[in-house]
């Protein structure tokens, strides 16, 4: 039996990402509390460019502005980096709150 995320959704990873520097502790059941920096932030998923100790498959809990707790799935790992893909979608009106909220320069974000 293979261990890892039974994902809901599709993979994604070429959804829009939208770059954005936010520092965040995330919760993982064998490392506990993890400090991550999200890099950019799609509707489906996040990456992360410190992603020491975490492996494919691995589950966090990561806590949003405007949408609060989410599960995530570890999808690749490359390096430093990390690929991480919601166990759900965020509707399309909170996740433009959540980048009004993390991405505040309205240059950075992507045209809507």
């Amino acid at each position: 039996m293979t261990a890892g995320a039974n994902l809901s959704v599709t993979d994604m990873r070429r959804a829009a990402r939208h770059p954005i520097d936010f520092s965040v502790i995330v919760e993982h059941r064998r490392l506990g509390d993890v400090n991550l920096h999200v890099a950019n932030i799609s509707a489906h998923g996040f990456m992360v460019d410190n992603a020491e100790g975490l492996q494919f498959g691995d589950r966090v809990i990561i806590r949003l502005p405007k949408v609060g707790r989410l599960e995530a799935y570890v999808i690749w790992t490359r390096d430093q980096r990390a690929g991480f893909q919601f166990e759900r979608i965020i509707r399309f009106d909170d996740f433009l709150s959540v980048i009004d909220t993390l991405q505040p320069n309205p240059r950075l974000r992507r045209p809507r």
